[in-house]
């Protein structure tokens, strides 16, 4: 076979468009339930990535995904299998602490014990193996009303639940010294933000798979902070990014005969490189983009840190706690 029919085939399994309208009324739940995913993981990716957690990511997915293989050995709910592996994995981590020195430890210890466990399930599974591939690399043709509703309950419920501490957790993400000394509840607030993110990866592990969650909660908010430092524009750009992988993912998945992980991996990375290439032009014509200083906090182009503080401000802050409410 030569190079020309082996480039042929390959441009015909990543594009394939026939009867696509019929697909995309078909499965219209898919495309509502990427861009909830979207939504959830554009928003968490940014205190994710503030936080320096990417490897904790990584390691709630595992379990997450052992969860999963579990429930599909059981005959179970692999969704719910899913989560409970993830909030099992989000508790363990976040009573050790977020970011206390064994945290990595923990992680590196839970990785290949999740995937392992979740190895050993799918070897002993005897039905389809596309339901073991699922697991791995995702799927978009298994969500049906019900699940469809319980994905903008659990959606709802991680962006309510970041929305009522936001202002804190922002805080304690940014500036954790001065939050503790200040008397935030860095222990309450490390635990509930890591039970949020466990719900946040079972959701996505649904839709691209345990393997490559990261190109969900973490290349978009990644890419947002490549072109600003302001708080408020890294969480919308981070939306916008992460919807446009997951939607334009699905809608390309549709038209494919390929798994949706590649489709929405490879945006996510255009998208980071796109932010990357951009931040490097600006700072080479002398234009001022989000850096990090000796301290490791975040001055751009608006002259304020990833604190939120001015230029000149001191890091510690007077006045009353900071408030539950959300800030700008």
């Amino acid at each position: 076979m030569n190079w020309d029919v082996t480039w042929e085939n390959l441009v015909g399994s990543v594009f394939v468009f026939e009867r696509y309208g019929e697909l995309l009324v078909l499965l219209q739940n898919s495309i509502w339930a990427g861009a909830l995913i979207g939504l959830v993981g554009g928003m968490i990716g940014t205190f994710v990535m503030m936080r320096d957690m990417a490897f904790s990511v990584h390691g709630i997915a595992e379990l997450s995904f052992a969860g999963g293989a579990i429930a599909l050995l059981v005959g179970a709910d692999i969704v719910t299998g899913s989560l409970l592996g993830s909030i099992l994995a989000a508790v363990i981590m976040g009573v050790v602490g977020a970011q206390s020195r064994e945290s990595n430890s923990v992680v590196g210890v839970l990785m290949p014990f999740g995937l392992g466990v979740g190895i050993l399930a799918l070897a002993l599974y005897q039905g389809r193996s596309a339901n073991r591939f699922a697991l791995l690399t995702g799927q978009i043709v298994s969500v049906d009303d019900v699940q469809l509703v319980s994905m903008a309950v659990l959606s709802a419920v991680v962006i309510g639940g970041l929305l009522l501490v936001w202002r804190p957790l922002t805080f304690a993400s940014t500036d954790p010294f001065v939050a503790q000394a200040r008397g935030l509840p860095m222990r309450g607030l490390s635990i509930l933000f890591m039970l949020l993110l466990g719900v946040a990866v079972a959701l996505s592990v649904q839709i691209v798979g345990a393997l490559l969650v990261l190109a969900l909660l973490i290349s978009p908010a990644a890419a947002a902070m490549n072109l600003s430092a302001s708080p408020v524009k890294i969480v919308i750009l981070s939306v916008v990014f992460a919807e446009t992988a997951m939607v334009g993912g699905i809608l390309l998945a549709l038209g494919g005969a390929l798994p949706i992980s590649p489709y929405v991996t490879t945006i996510s990375f255009l998208i980071w490189v796109g932010s990357w290439a951009l931040r490097k032009i600006r700072t080479s014509s002398g234009g001022r983009t989000g850096t990090d200083d000796a301290h490791g906090h975040v001055t751009g182009d608006d002259g304020y840190s990833n604190t939120g503080t001015a230029p000149g401000t001191p890091s510690t802050v007077t006045g009353s706690s900071p408030s539950g409410s959300p800030s700008a």
